[in-house]
């Protein structure tokens, strides 16, 4: 049997000490033991410190020739820098996702040098692309969040820390950059600002630019919610849905915002732009309000109000009149009407201002049901001429109110419906004898208005691109109230109403608006009118109505809804006749030489200071100076009572004389208390033009 050995019941073995050594006191045990204790406390922070504090909080997941996007595991950010670490693109914040213990680094995509990929456990997958078929001057990033199952919540929020924003959608009160706005989370759709104030209205792209050289391209087929939240952060959120919503979007980055917004903005327009007709700038708009109920009304109208312009050397222009004035009109007998209108042109009004005068007339997609021409159109069976629900055997429209009436929207996915209104519309133009015509109430969408599962073809803003694509069919002339994806029509653009005040709902909202239709590539619009147009009642503030004047004679189009002479001051008249001269001899022809730039380039014809100075932080903010291409600089007054405003220079490397008393000054440089009198706006031409 094997041998055993007898077993020390004591755990410390038997050892043979040194006299002296043999009997150790209580004290140097302890010193001993402490010594382990401390020992073992040193090791563990050790260990601690090489886990969290020694290993890179931050890892390089993907790297392109001069940037490169980090995962910085402290903060749940993804950061896009250059190689270096000398700037910083952008910082996007996706902490929503649970904690890691161990740094971000396992690439799913294995060996892809250009895809990174990660997974959370029964939460989302990550794709990031790094795209080679950008221009060599930008480096764009592919990302691509998906659910995996549909309770998740995806949202990535862009830091507004040491950025400034632009682009996205116009609101209420216009801000530039958008980094002063605040604007709860909503689906990313244009919405009636009349009717929903604080919505996404107007001018909407998936499109936002930041000033290191950065712009975000939110994918355009996907349902987004979007907040702004003021000097934060812009957020992306996938919609409440029971289907799986990926969120997916692009970061591009180049050297300097300009660099990037030009790249960029020639991969996005798939087709080539058209100017529209640029006559129309040359003619001042002047809307006329009849409340009346007959077309007889509306001619006596149309007669008082233009024999009122004609009075006040005003008569060039276009009187516009609204929907329902253009259908009380339509149905009248207009042989007869035009008959006795040439008639009493000869006997009192002088015949070439009549043949100057224009009329502008405005329909809508809607019809109300209460209509002969509905009524009719049902009995012949043509109900799909207007949206329906899809689930309905029977496709009865839907209906909305429009204008205070029960109303149909019209089937724009139709092709019958869409030539039965071009007929329409072209009907009224032999009667009417008219080339300017509004396109309002595309905004909105029916289908969600009613709970519905919209058609793809209408998912979202669709039905706003498809009314400009039937607005450009008409005529070159015009107008639509609306605008995303269709900034390459030969269409103008009604910008939206503002306030009678001295807000960025109002005439302080104006210049930021400009820069950002025109940013987003739609160069030709028509400002509010002068004074703003969401109250009922005519504007009697005097120097609100001159500065506004001011400010939109350097805009494509000058447009009134309160007449001059309501003010009853002979030099707002005077005034009036001024700039609208000024406008159409200088203005509209340098409008007209960049528009050509604009149509092969996508070069913006009025421009934010930076565009001259992309790499001037002072310019990033300055929303009451504007460009008009390279060469014009105009600073109007936005303060009630100031005869005097700071101006700043753009570009150290030019000079700018004013055009009034030419005086020099060096670009880079900043004027105080420039004085700029109440008839005065102050206007800059670069020397070298």
């Amino acid at each position: 049997m094997p041998h055993t050995r007898n077993r020390n019941p004591s755990p410390i073995p038997e050892v043979t000490w040194d006299t002296g050594l043999k009997e150790m006191n209580e004290t140097w045990k302890g010193a001993i033991a402490c010594l382990g204790v401390a020992i073992f406390f040193v090791m563990t922070i050790g260990i601690i410190y090489w886990q969290v504090v020694d290993q890179p909080n931050k890892n390089w997941i993907l790297k392109g020739s001069f940037s490169g996007l980090i995962w910085e595991r402290r903060t749940h950010s993804l950061i896009i820098q250059t190689l270096t670490e000398e700037k910083t693109f952008v910082e996007i914040d996706v902490g929503n996702f649970p904690d890691m213990e161990g740094p971000f680094v396992k690439n799913l995509c294995w060996l892809n040098k250009t895809e990174f990929c990660y997974t959370w456990d029964a939460i989302a997958d990550l794709k990031i692309s790094f795209e080679s078929e950008y221009p060599s001057e930008s480096e764009c990033y592919s990302i691509i969040w998906t659910p995996l199952h549909c309770k998740v919540d995806l949202k990535d929020c862009f830091s507004m820390n040491n950025v400034s924003w632009y682009g996205g959608a116009g609101v209420q009160a216009q801000n530039w950059p958008i980094n002063n706005d605040n604007v709860e989370l909503q689906p990313f759709v244009v919405s009636n600002l009349r009717n929903n104030p604080s919505g996404y209205g107007s001018v909407l792209e998936r499109y936002f630019l930041g000033s290191p050289g950065v712009a975000l391209l939110i994918a355009q087929d996907i349902p987004v919610h979007i907040s702004i939240q003021h000097k934060k952060n812009i957020c992306l959120q996938t919609p409440p849905s029971t289907k799986l919503m990926p969120l997916q979007y692009t970061v591009c980055v180049s050297r300097n915002m300009k660099t990037v917004h030009q790249e960029v903005e020639s991969q996005l327009l798939e087709q080539p732009r058209a100017l529209p007709n640029t006559n129309i700038l040359r003619l001042p708009f002047w809307k006329m309000l009849a409340n009346v109920d007959s077309a007889a009304k509306v001619e006596r109208e149309l007669r008082t109000f233009f024999s009122r312009l004609k009075r006040h050397n005003l008569g060039e222009g276009v009187i516009s009149i609204d929907e329902h004035s253009t259908l009380l009109i339509s149905d009248m007998d207009h042989d007869s009407f035009f008959g006795r209108k040439k008639h009493i042109t000869r006997e009192i009004w002088d015949l070439p201002i009549v043949k100057l005068l224009n009329i502008s007339i405005t329909l809508s997609p809607y019809t109300s049901v209460d209509t002969s021409q509905f009524q009719s159109l049902i009995q012949e069976g043509k109900e799909n001429f207007w949206l329906s629900s899809q689930r309905d055997a029977h496709q009865a429209p839907l209906l909305t109110k429009w204008k205070g009436k029960f109303s149909v929207k019209l089937n724009i996915t139709n092709h019958i419906a869409v030539s039965w209104f071009l007929d329409r519309v072209n009907k009224f133009q032999e009667k009417l004898g008219v080339e300017y015509i509004t396109l309002e109430g595309g905004e909105g969408n029916l289908f969600t208005e009613h709970g519905l599962n919209a058609p793809k073809i209408l998912v979202g803003d669709e039905y706003i691109g498809l009314l400009a694509a039937l607005a450009s069919r008409i005529g070159k002339s015009s107008i639509i109230t609306a605008g995303t994806r269709s900034s390459h029509l030969p269409v103008f653009v009604r910008m939206s109403p503002l306030e009678s005040d001295w807000s960025y709902s109002g005439l302080k909202g104006i210049i930021p608006s400009v820069l950002h239709y025109s940013l987003l590539g739609y160069n030709f619009f028509i400002p509010d009118a002068v004074g703003g147009s969401l109250s009922n009642e005519f504007v009697t503030d005097e120097e609100l109505f001159i500065r506004w004047l001011e400010i939109v004679t350097f805009l494509p189009v000058i447009s009134f809804r309160t007449p001059p002479w309501v003010c009853g001051e002979d030099m707002v008249l005077n005034l009036t006749r001024t700039y609208i001269t000024k406008h159409r001899e200088f203005v509209v022809p340098l409008i007209i030489k960049y528009a050509d730039e604009w149509a092969s380039m996508g070069t913006p014809i009025f421009r934010p200071l930076w565009w001259i100075s992309p790499d001037d932080p002072t310019t990033y903010t300055i929303d009451d100076e504007f460009l008009i291409g390279n060469e014009l600089l105009v600073a109007p007054v936005t303060e009630r009572g100031a005869v005097q405003r700071n101006i700043y220079f753009p570009g150290s490397e030019y000079q700018w004389i004013d055009t009034s008393n030419a005086r020099v000054f060096d670009g880079g440089t900043q004027v105080d208390s420039y004085p700029v009198a109440l008839e005065e706006v102050a206007v800059f031409r670069r020397l070298d033009f």
